[in-house]
């Protein structure tokens, strides 16, 4: 059973939903058995990757939202973000581009640390301040995980993976995707937003169920031929 997640690493809700929908796979007995991909999603691809800006000048440039309204709203970012064990420090987040960030997660998957890369870059960004547009950062990012720095080099000044981040692109486009995260199950069903972990756990449980359930039906009359011959 397949899990695949469209994010931005500059979305505070994708780090939510990530951590809600984590809570909800450690209680499931069958949770070695979930693949879980994670797509690439651009919330802005307008910013300019060599410039850079607070949480509060993007809210104000971007959004048109005044710095109470601001406040208030990180304000109630991070009251939902300690209930899902993440200390957000809006204070030193860093805005910029993270076209490159996407490069680094798909440099990732080639090593098999696709979900370990996706929490160093949440966690570089909305709790260490680190600029994830920067490829200097984004080496030491990715040396966290055991990535070669040549190879991310390497990754970051070539079009290596701008083919595999047009078709999350595109993908995400097909599906109605508007906005992240948005978690498509066993390609059934789609959950939008950092849903608590109860609704992952539900979807996860019933997907799991009809996948399971499929398997046996098609497994009563199977007509099939193996190394010992074919069955009737």
């Amino acid at each position: 059973m397949k899990v695949e997640i469209w994010s931005d690493i500059m979305c505070p809700f994708c780090y939510i939903g990530k951590k809600n929908f984590e809570n909800a796979l450690d209680k499931l007995p069958f949770k070695d058995e979930i693949e879980v991909e994670w797509k690439s999603f651009q919330l802005d691809p307008s910013l300019n990757p060599s410039e850079t800006m607070t949480t509060q000048e993007y809210f104000t440039a971007k959004k048109r939202i005044s710095r109470e309204q601001g406040q208030q709203l990180s304000a109630q970012v991070i009251d939902m973000g300690k209930r899902a064990g993440i200390d957000f420090n809006f204070k030193d987040a860093i805005i910029t581009n993270t076209y490159n960030a996407h490069k680094l997660l798909h440099l990732a998957k080639k090593y098999n640390k696709a979900i370990e890369m996706e929490e160093e870059l949440f966690k570089a960004h909305f709790l260490d301040g680190k600029n994830i547009g920067s490829n200097s950062d984004l080496v030491e990012i990715g040396g966290n995980i055991g990535i070669p720095e040549e190879e991310i080099e390497k990754c970051l000044e070539s079009n290596d993976f701008d083919a595999e981040i047009q078709s999350d692109f595109d993908k995400a486009k097909a599906y109605g995707v508007s906005g992240v995260p948005f978690f498509v199950f066993d390609s059934k069903y789609g959950v939008s937003g950092a849903q608590p972990s109860e609704v992952f756990e539900d979807t996860l449980r019933q997907t799991y169920a009809e996948t399971e359930k499929l398997i046996k039906k098609d497994s009563v009359n199977d007509l099939s031929c193996g190394p010992d011959g074919c069955s009737i």
